[in-house]
């Protein structure tokens, strides 16, 4: 997942429509003890190993009652090329599931056709009232799609920041490990009839660096239900955090310099990229000079009571470990997810033990370690200039983000 303004549009999109931050910071320490009876969710202990090509997915859970799959995707092989400099593209494909009526998407599995080069793909909800607007972008780019950095380009700025009712909002992600998620028998996302979806593939070119790469055919296969049903609605929250993560002492080079790696990242990425890297010190630290470290976090107020049924971290290839926590330092702390060793090929929603109720004013924190270490032992990493890494879309940057399912109260 990848973020530039339109990801204060996409990730802002949620949080800062839903969330309002009180503050964020960085340390080189870990943060204090878990609370043991919310730690069930460890990740796998073995060391990260960078980008695995995975197994097929499993197989569909049975349908249950009302529910009938629909499957929607790429009508024909993309063949994906970064921009000039890049390793990677973001690439909007508007697919049409034929809502004629209300109707819920109770489960949703991204089906990548083509493992090898891509890294995570969204799916975003597209209002009847935008599906012409995305027609537009689809029919003004050469080929199928558009090329989307950040988020799709369709909400228009601040407009598509919101949960529920954005214009731009998303209802599923996939990265490596992720599978179908099914959250009780009558949970959904809201689909209103002529409703669209366009499905933001992440194709990564580590591999062919960066030239155009092998062709893709990816799909969805979505769990519908059409009317007569009772179904509570899902909402989304995204927990981003800022990284500001040094070359190692070991390393030099002209991308070492925070600004010149920035300048960097937007050749590759867009000029959004910078504007996502200053709002992310706004949201996390109160627009103070950003301090470089390998643990950096961020605490986001709840504004709306909820009840959080399911959690999921994301970060690249110098991802060390994540934590998601309501209230630290309080009686009332919990930890929702705490992965010590995080494994970028195993980034699947974790579904609480218990759904737990949010209320107004609480507090939930994601802390990220990442280790610029690992760039000289990942063979996907090993051929590039050692750089400054901030949060950036490409699989050689990184982020910090937890991924929060709810219900609203």
């Amino acid at each position: 997942m990848r973020w530039g303004f339109r990801h204060i549009v996409a990730i802002a999109a949620i949080v800062i429509t839903s969330v309002a931050a009180v503050g964020c910071g960085s340390s080189d320490a870990p943060t204090p003890a878990d609370n043991a009876a919310n730690t069930a969710n460890e990740a796998d202990e073995a060391a990260p190993s960078g980008h695995v090509h995975g197994s097929p997915p499993p197989p569909a859970a049975p349908l249950r009652q009302g529910e009938r799959f629909v499957e929607v995707g790429l009508s024909r092989a993309y063949q994906p090329t970064p921009p000039s400099g890049g390793t990677d593209e973001y690439r909007c494909f508007l697919v049409d599931p034929k809502v004629t009526q209300l109707s819920y998407v109770m489960g949703s599995q991204f089906l990548p056709q083509n493992a090898e080069i891509v890294h995570h793909a969204i799916l975003y909800r597209v209002s009847p009232s935008d599906v012409e607007r995305a027609k537009a972008m689809d029919a003004a780019t050469d080929g199928d799609g558009w090329r989307c950095f950040g988020g799709t380009g369709i909400g228009g700025g601040l407009s598509s920041l919101g949960g529920s009712g954005s214009r731009e909002a998303w209802i599923s992600g996939w990265a490596p490990g992720g599978t179908e998620l099914l959250l009780g028998d009558r949970t959904g996302f809201q689909l209103d009839p002529g409703s669209q979806l366009v499905m933001q593939v992440h194709y990564n070119l580590l591999s062919t660096k960066g030239k155009t790469g092998p062709a893709d055919q990816s799909t969805v296969r979505l769990r519908m239900v059409t009317g007569g049903i009772k179904v509570t609605p899902l909402q989304t929250m995204l927990l981003p955090g800022p990284i500001e993560l040094p070359c190692t002492a070991s390393e030099s080079g002209p991308l070492c310099d925070r600004d010149a790696a920035l300048n960097d990242l937007v050749a590759r990425t867009g000029i959004q990229a910078k504007a996502m890297v200053a709002g992310l010190n706004a949201l996390c630290n109160k627009g103070q000079p950003p301090v470089a470290g390998a643990t950096q976090h961020c605490d986001i107020k709840v504004r709306e009571a909820g009840t959080i049924l399911s959690v999921a971290p994301h970060m690249h290839l110098l991802g060390r470990s994540i934590r998601i926590e309501l209230n630290p330092g309080t009686a009332k702390a919990k930890t929702l997810l705490n992965q010590p060793n995080f494994n970028f090929d195993n980034q699947a929603a974790v579904p609480l033990g218990q759904p737990l109720k949010v209320g107004r004013g609480d507090v939930l924190r994601v802390t990220c370690t990442h280790d610029a270490a690992l760039r000289s032992q990942l063979p996907e990493l090993k051929p590039l200039q050692p750089r400054y890494v901030v949060w950036g879309d490409g699989t050689s940057d990184e982020m910090c983000l937890g991924v929060v399912v709810y219900t609203r109260a």
